[in-house]
Parts: structure tokens; C-alpha cells; sequence
């Protein structure tokens, strides 16, 4: 992982992070043809634009509350290859892609909240890798229901 010199650091890339994010879906949302694939990615585009401005307010001094919740890993992601998209991906495809990303948003999260000194600002990070989490749980149920149901 990058190395950091100071908070603003962390922050700078976390906020980038969720912008790459927004604009892959928004990528993948316009490159689809199936309904269900594409509003998926939409759900995700604002799904990622919300952590941006979370990340934001914080920057400029606001702090969040952290989630008091755990949330449950079905851990599908876990037994699925990596892939990439092709430029009109099945639905199948599509949530396999989004499972891979949001874990890999979750490790980020977790991953810079060691990194930090200041309590608030870990509560802070692993309050968003909880909300990653939860995408993650959300994608995972989509998937057991409307692929692993039909195979």
C-alpha cells in the first residue's frame, strides 16, 4: 500500500479512491445494455459518490458516528476468480465484478484505519468499511438469489 505522511494524505486518498470508484460504475452503467446490470452500476455510482462527500465533510472537520453494527460476509467474493469486464458484461458478471471491488474497498478502509494515531479518525475509517461491507453483503444476497438459485 501507498505510504502516507500525514492524515490529509490518507484522507486525499481515500476521497480519490472513491472517485475512481463512482466513475468505473458510471463507466460500466453506460456500457451495458442489460436494465438490471445497468442500474446496479447506478445504485453503485451514488453508492461511492456518498462515501466521497463522507470523506469530505470529515476532511473539513465534520465526524461521523461510528456504525455500531457488524456486518455479516456470506463470503461468495472469496470463492470467485477475478475478472474483467468486457464491454456489455452479463448480470452474472456484473456482480461478481461489484463483490471483488467493494472487498477490495472494505481491505483499503480497514487497512488505512491501522495507519492512523487518532481514534476518531479509525472509528471514522472503519465505520466506512462497514458501509462496504454492507455493499458487498448486498451484492452477495443479489448473487445467491438470481444466479446461485438458478444454477
Amino acid at each position: 500500500m501507498k505510504e502516507f505522511d500525514n492524515v490529509d494524505d490518507i484522507m486525499n486518498f481515500a476521497i480519490e479512491k472513491e472517485e475512481e470508484a463512482a466513475l468505473l460504475y458510471r463507466d460500466l452503467a453506460s456500457r451495458t445494455e442489460n436494465p438490471g446490470t445497468k442500474r446496479l452500476f447506478e445504485e453503485l455510482t451514488e453508492e461511492e459518490l456518498r462515501h466521497k462527500a463522507k470523506l469530505l465533510a470529515i476532511k473539513s472537520g465534520e465526524l461521523l458516528a461510528p456504525l455500531a453494527e457488524k456486518v455479516t460476509d456470506l463470503k461468495i467474493s472469496d470463492y470467485l476468480t477475478e475478472l474483467e469486464l468486457g464491454p456489455d458484461p452479463d448480470y452474472q458478471q456484473a456482480l461478481s465484478f461489484a463483490m471483488q471491488a467493494e472487498k477490495a474497498e472494505f481491505k483499503l478502509y480497514t487497512d488505512l484505519a491501522q495507519r492512523v494515531e487518532s481514534q476518531t479518525l479509525r472509528n471514522t475509517l472503519l465505520m466506512l468499511a462497514q458501509e462496504e461491507a454492507k455493499h458487498k453483503l448486498k451484492l452477495e444476497i443479489e448473487y445467491d438469489e438470481h444466479v446461485l438459485a438458478e444454477n
